[in-house]
């Protein structure tokens, strides 16, 4: 196990786990996310509107996007609700209790009802990337992003862990890490990646002092993030 000598984060393992297609993330680049840990930047908003989505699909437009063959287990699911956008191309699973809200400068987004800190969100900007793997090396890439896209100033970000899956010849990037800051400490799940001419980046989290509860669920939504073809 390796580490990186860094100055502010601090790292933890960055060791891919096994590699098989079960795991779905997506992708986005160094300059590529457009949101911090509270919200994007104006110069982004421009590009990132939301879009109108597609809420309870049916068993056959899931199975069609979700194929056996895709590796990505639909046993377990029965807790959650598919969100497709076919117009922006994406698709992923969140809590089927969460609901729809606005996100400034994101596409979509979803909540717990009762605790609007657990979350879900995707964001986009243009790129003429083809490919996470064109951004970088994982490690450097993922740094990058969470040094300098996703905490502030007065936020220390810790990595946890760092995993690339393949699914349909498209590549994924997902890692878990914390931002803490004086009086408030977050952990979250981000998966990156690049189709149709956009940066994708989805982030799901919850505050620090319910993460062990949550974090299993929260893992499935940022495993079944999709890029769709548009």
């Amino acid at each position: 196990m390796a580490t990186l000598s860094v100055p502010v984060v601090k790292w933890g393992s960055f060791l891919p786990k096994q590699q098989n297609s079960a795991y779905r993330c997506t992708a986005l680049p160094s300059g590529a996310i457009n949101s911090s840990s509270m919200e994007a930047t104006s110069s982004e908003e421009s590009f990132l509107k939301r879009r109108p989505i597609l809420l309870g699909v049916g068993g056959a437009l899931v199975t069609s996007l979700f194929p056996a063959t895709s590796g990505f287990a639909k046993e377990g699911l029965e807790n959650y609700q598919a969100f497709v956008d076919l117009k922006d191309g994406y698709t992923y699973y969140h809590p089927d209790d969460w609901v729809d809200f606005d996100f400034r400068g994101h596409d979509s987004a979803f909540k717990d009802r009762y605790l609007p800190l657990q979350n879900v969100r995707v964001s986009f900007i243009p790129t003429d990337k083809k490919d996470v793997h064109e951004l970088g090396p994982m490690d450097e890439v993922i740094y990058n992003l969470v040094k300098h896209k996703f905490s502030a100033p007065t936020q220390t970000p810790t990595i946890f862990d760092m995993q690339e899956r393949t699914v349909d010849g498209r590549n994924y990037y997902t890692f878990e890490y914390d931002l803490t800051s004086k009086n408030f400490s977050r952990t979250a799940f981000a998966t990156i990646a690049i189709g149709n001419g956009r940066y994708y980046t989805l982030i799901v989290g919850a505050n620090e002092r319910r993460w062990k509860k949550v974090r299993n669920q929260l893992k499935v939504v940022a495993d079944s993030f999709k890029v769709l073809e548009i």
